[in-house]
């Protein structure tokens, strides 16, 4: 992550007088959509429960849960993935715990923590508070809660996931481990510099052995860098075998794809229902994948750990729950458009569109070469549709 981006993202973040950069996001600011809640229920984790509810809700009512990485806060994470964005988008609510420096020196959730991963217990217990809150004051459908995370917030997932699966649909870890591996500081250190393979049944008993509940599963996304080096890549691997063994799913993938640009694989389920998938996200380090999504629309800001790969994972792993097809009426969409500020971005996608509609118009037989084509003419032509040139 180079400096500039990281001063880019920076600048965007709420600016609050008296504090440095590495508390903006912690108090109560006033650009961010986030509102914190307090006296949401029982707090067992000691942890800040802040939550974001679009005017428009699609019916029945979605909740997406959304877990910040180390050294991050629910603000700046929101900020850098675009959750909030994509939430008044495609009408759906959602809660973003945050971790407190009193309970983790580097402000990361304490996934591998016996008294915080256990069901009804700690850290786990409150963030199933929040939920509970939710559905009760904005009136959530119990079947539409999903929960996504972040490394240390990806570890957390995988934790609420096997502990309340009765309460989630789905899931998606980014950068994460899986439940059960770790129960103090040194196997959690183990398990993310080196990921030491597990075989699929005892992966599986972990989360059997974390609740009574015997399925069906939630379904889940995995997301992860070929080139991270805080969270070994082959946690993706023993993610996706815990979850095919609970899944009873085979070990080989069903499909495998590109999908902008990096490998897809995916498992489905006797109806076509896709349970699990696994992005590997090529040359990229720990933290987020950014970039446009298939609507042309980027959400999140590039900064430390939210790293630009060309592939905008929030829209896809919302996609994943089945969020993104919910469109309010043409008027709410307009009145939506012109009310927020639409970040600039860059010509690229439009201008190769436009290179590709230029080459296939018939050129002036007057105009070309001897070579059947006038290449200045084709990216004049490429150059103005795309705004580029008058």
């Amino acid at each position: 992550m180079s400096l500039a981006k990281n001063l880019e993202f920076l600048k965007h973040l709420p600016k609050v007088d008296g504090l440095r950069f590495a508390d903006f996001g912690r108090s109560a600011d006033t650009s961010s959509p986030l509102a914190e809640v307090k006296g949401f229920g029982d707090n067992p984790g000691n942890l800040r429960m802040f939550k974001f509810v679009p005017a428009q809700l699609q019916t029945p009512r979605a909740l997406v849960v959304v877990l910040h990485g180390c050294g991050q806060t629910a603000a700046g994470y929101d900020l850098g993935a675009g959750w909030s964005t994509l939430a008044r988008h495609y009408g759906f609510a959602l809660v973003m715990p945050e971790q407190q420096r009193a309970n983790n020196g580097n402000t990361c959730f304490n996934w591998f923590n016996p008294e915080d991963t256990a069901r009804d217990s700690g850290e786990a217990r409150s963030i199933r508070e929040m939920i509970a809150h939710m559905v009760e004051t904005h009136r959530v459908d119990s079947r539409r809660i999903f929960i996504t995370g972040l490394s240390a917030g990806g570890g957390m997932t995988t934790v609420m996931l096997a502990t309340y699966p009765d309460v989630f649909a789905a899931g998606a870890v980014i950068a994460g481990l899986p439940y059960g591996i770790a129960s103090n500081l040194r196997e959690a250190l183990d398990g993310m510099f080196h990921s030491p393979a597990r075989p699929e049944r005892e992966l599986g008993d972990f989360v059997r052995r974390a609740s009574n509940h015997r399925g069906p599963w939630p379904k889940i996304s995995v997301w992860h860098g070929s080139a991270d080096r805080t969270v070994n890549p082959g946690n993706a691997n023993e993610i996706v075998k815990q979850w095919l063994d609970l899944h009873d799913l085979p070990a080989a993938p069903m499909a495998e794809t590109i999908v902008d640009g990096h490998p897809r694989q995916a498992w489905w389920d006797k109806n076509g229902e896709t349970l699990v998938e696994s992005y590997a996200i090529t040359d990229m380090a720990h933290g987020t994948p950014l970039g446009l999504a298939d609507n042309d629309q980027r959400y999140g800001v590039e900064g430390a750990f939210l790293i630009e790969a060309g592939i905008s994972s929030s829209y896809h792993i919302a996609k994943f729950f089945g969020l993104t097809g919910w469109i309010p009426d043409a008027a709410k969409i307009a009145e939506a458009k012109a009310a927020a500020p639409q970040p600039a971005r860059s010509p690229a996608p439009h201008l190769a569109r436009s290179i590709r509609a230029a080459v296939a118009e018939p050129a002036e037989p007057k105009r070309e070469d001897a070579r059947g084509l006038d290449i200045g003419r084709i990216i004049t032509r490429a150059l103005t549709a795309a705004g580029l040139m008058k």
